[in-house]
């Protein structure tokens, strides 16, 4: 059974139940959001979107987000998460790599990228967006030759038309008020249904191609961890957390874009939260504006990060009646482990690592010759776009096996942590060592103890004038996720050994603050 099935076999049987609340506090019952996914398959499917053509999409979380998204993967088309605000030029190879045919996009966003006012505030502002209503489909790619594009996507546009919304657009609001019968076969549920750009650099893009059974494994993981049903209430923006809280039949309280984090321990408080999911250091301020949760909170979910000891002994305290619980995963592969507070709290001592838990049933674990965790199972992404698929993957992460559970030792590659975003500085230092006046570079990670994020730190070679013109260019060189929070200028960087190997330690504490 297809992701997109059990949802709407699930709203079939509660139609009459609250299935979202919106930030501003909009409710949406189970049968009216059946009915808008399937009106948004059908006017896909009408409008010509074939199986596998990929929709590029810029829409922000919300149930209208969420009612496209679930539109086109009911129809067999590909959602594919690119994010405009990388930067032209990524944003441009990764379309070259993704080919896709459609582009939903909300309203303001082609305004703010065609209008010339508005893309001069942006790009003062730091945000270079691209032309998303002269989008053309990318041609197919051949080594050492310029293909032309195919023609121009289809667009789809969410809230009102504005200018700079392409000729032509079809606007999201016909689509859910169009028709909306019962499907016939479901899409094939080993197709591709979601390619999630996560890294890479303008000439080696990288993105996840996940399927509908990938997905539909994960959120089976997540629910036998923890338990949904009705009544129960989800307080989270991630959608791998409010799909398992829709196909349980619970409802999904979603906080407004931008929540700060008193408005979000408030709405917690009003919408009667019995879960919710908050990387660390989003944590550490909703607890520093708070003080403590609410008592109908019976589990609160940590991840993306790992969750140092002072946030897990922050969050027991906080909330002593719910069960904390941190969760590791991957974006090819979620959720793998899962451990309580209590559980990482105790595994204390000198070497002992970062307690991850225990497989998940169905999840596959091996150790590699050289200690690297290589992982397996159901919820694993189908592959990496334009790669052959994978039955197994090397996570980058040490790790040993302790009575059956896994703990973490270490990072393959010196991998850092920036919110949920896994930053590997391997693929972004050569780019920008090949920039003008930059003799060398390289990236580390200075973590803060409270919060386990990390403050990202470029250390050039080159004139003391450099970070200010890498500042200018490196958002069209590198995915913007790995943009540095500070840049330092060295007369060396500080290597050891025979072979001069950088030693990131020691640069590390040199550019620490």
């Amino acid at each position: 059974m297809t992701l997109v099935r059990r949802l709407l076999d699930q709203a079939a049987r509660t139609p009459g139940d609250v299935a979202l609340v919106a930030g501003d506090g909009t409710e949406l019952a189970y049968g009216e959001l059946r009915r808008q996914v399937l009106a948004v398959r059908h006017g896909l499917l009408s409008g010509g979107l074939a199986a596998g053509d990929g929709v590029l999409f810029s829409v922000r979380p919300s149930p209208e987000s969420l009612v496209l998204a679930l539109g086109v993967v009911a129809a067999g088309g590909v959602v594919v998460f690119a994010d405009p605000g990388a930067g032209p030029e990524m944003f441009t190879a990764r379309l070259r790599l993704a080919r896709p045919r459609w582009s939903a996009a909300e309203s303001v966003l082609y305004a703010g990228s065609r209008l010339r006012p508005v893309r001069a505030y942006a790009r003062r502002r730091g945000l270079l967006l691209p032309n998303l209503a002269d989008l053309q489909v990318p041609g197919e790619q051949v080594p050492g030759e310029q293909v032309p594009g195919e023609g121009p996507m289809r667009h789809i546009h969410v809230g009102r038309r504005l200018p700079g919304v392409p000729r032509g657009a079809v606007p999201f609001a016909r689509l859910v008020r169009g028709d909306a019968p019962e499907p016939g076969a479901d899409p094939d549920p080993d197709a591709p249904a979601a390619v999630i750009f996560t890294s890479g650099t303008t000439a080696h893009p990288r993105a996840v191609v996940h399927t509908q059974a990938s997905l539909a494994a994960a959120l089976d993981l997540f629910r036998a961890r923890l338990p949904l049903g009705p009544g129960d209430v989800v307080h989270t923006d991630q959608l791998m957390l409010g799909l398992p809280t829709l196909i349980a039949g619970a409802r999904w309280s979603m906080p407004p874009l931008f929540c700060a984090p008193a408005d979000f321990a408030r709405l917690m408080r009003e919408r009667g939260t019995t879960h919710t999911f908050c990387v660390p250091v989003h944590l550490a301020e909703v607890l520093d504006a708070c003080g403590e949760l609410p008592p109908t909170v019976r589990y609160v979910l940590l991840g993306a990060a790992p969750a140092p000891a002072p946030i897990l002994r922050r969050a027991v305290a906080a909330a002593p009646s719910a069960e904390v619980l941190s969760v590791y995963a991957m974006t090819e592969i979620l959720p793998v482990a899962i451990a309580s507070a209590e559980e990482k709290l105790a595994h204390t001592g000198p070497g002992s690592g970062d307690l991850l838990g225990a497989p998940l049933p169905g999840v596959g674990a091996r150790l590699a010759d050289d200690g690297e965790l290589l992982l397996s199972g159901p919820n694993l992404c189908r592959g990496y776009l334009g790669a052959e698929p994978i039955t197994e993957l090397p996570t980058g992460d040490l790790a040993r096996i302790d009575d059956g559970r896994l703990v973490l030792t270490g990072r393959k590659k010196d991998m850092l942590i920036r919110g949920k975003f896994n930053l590997y500085p391997g693929l972004y230092e050569p780019s920008i060592a090949a920039l003008p006046d930059v003799a060398e570079a390289a990236i580390v990670g200075v973590p803060d103890p409270q919060t386990g994020d990390e403050e990202v730190v470029l250390a050039v070679v080159g004139p003391p004038h450099l970070p200010a013109r890498l500042q200018r260019t490196l958002p069209d060189v590198i995915d913007h996720d790995a943009l540095p929070d500070r840049i330092v200028v060295l007369d060396d960087l500080p290597r050891s050994g025979r072979t001069r190997k950088l030693d990131r330690d020691r640069l590390r504490e040199l550019v620490a603050r």
